[in-house]
């Protein structure tokens, strides 16, 4: 089972960081809810360096999977005595 769990959290991690990556440059970005009901986040949300940011998250999110990936644990071994 941890296995599974673990390609789970691999397939999440690099699904919710091609989303960041994608999402704050796509139409979806400016016109969505809390744009509408809240002008007052207009300037902040909009603003190529706070979709920069998230942009980013993305891309650390991405390179986390990875390292997921190639990160395996060893054999537990028991010293000699």
């Amino acid at each position: 089972m941890n296995r599974v769990y673990q390609a789970l959290l691999v397939v999440l991690a690099f699904e919710m960081g091609a989303m960041l990556l994608y999402l704050p440059w796509s139409g979806y970005w400016e016109q969505n809810f809390f744009l509408s009901h809240y002008p007052s986040l207009m300037p902040v949300v909009l603003h190529p360096s706070f979709r920069g940011a998230v942009s980013g998250l993305g891309v650390l999110d991405i390179l986390l999977a990875i390292g997921w990936i190639g990160s395996r644990p060893g054999p537990n071994r028991v010293p000699p005595q």
